[in-house]
């Protein structure tokens, strides 16, 4: 008897851990595609108001930027025509200064720097592009990462709804099967006290 009680404490504790798991699994699941699909949906609206409208020559030709893929397809258009602007330097590889070929490469020497009226030396106009090229192609890599980001907690979601989901079916499974086996062995139990004698020897004998 203090068997059976025991079994059946050690089983009830199995369960509810089991059903607690499920629900917080679920419940963190929930959330995370919530927060998944939000993220998303922040990055498009974001991207959608300040009506980028891609080129021609890139990948998404005359589309409105609205999200995170678009997006990394107009930085790399964009950095496609900086170096085109450059002649394939980037900004780390020209000089702060322009020359008066007007050469992308520049140069950080005041001496042979072009000047402006008052004797100051002009800046390197295209590598001033690539300051700003840089400053609106990190803002739309980062769209795009956000946009990854969401997605990924959906797709992190989904698989802990199922796992959820799964550890809830394994657990009511093991107590159907538990009460099934309890049923059993309350009717052999029945049939042994119904037998003369009260009970059955393993050998059979009365």
């Amino acid at each position: 008897m203090f068997t059976r009680l025991h079994n059946l404490h050690a089983r009830t504790l199995l369960i509810v851990g089991g059903l607690v798991a499920s629900l917080v699994l679920l419940g963190f699941g929930a959330a995370s595609i919530v927060i998944g699909i939000q993220g998303r949906n922040e990055v498009n609206s974001t991207l959608a108001a300040e009506h980028i409208v891609a080129p021609a020559d890139s990948t998404i030709p005359g589309q409105t930027v609205d999200t995170g893929a678009e997006a990394k397809a107009m930085a790399d258009v964009m950095r496609k025509h900086t170096l085109e602007s450059s002649q394939g330097l980037t900004y780390a590889q020209m000089g702060r200064y322009k020359i008066a070929s007007g050469a992308p490469a520049g140069t950080n020497d005041v001496k042979l720097a072009v000047k402006d009226a008052n004797g100051n030396p002009v800046s390197n106009p295209v590598r001033d592009l690539w300051v700003t090229e840089t400053a609106l192609t990190t803002a739309l890599n980062t769209s795009y990462f956000a946009s990854q980001v969401g997605l990924f907690a959906i797709v992190m979601g989904v698989a802990l709804v199922l796992t959820g989901v799964g550890f809830s079916v394994l657990t009511l499974g093991t107590l159907a099967r538990h009460s099934e086996q309890e049923e059993k062995a309350d009717e052999a139990a029945a049939v042994r006290a119904a037998a003369p004698g009260g009970k059955i020897s393993p050998s059979g004998a009365k």
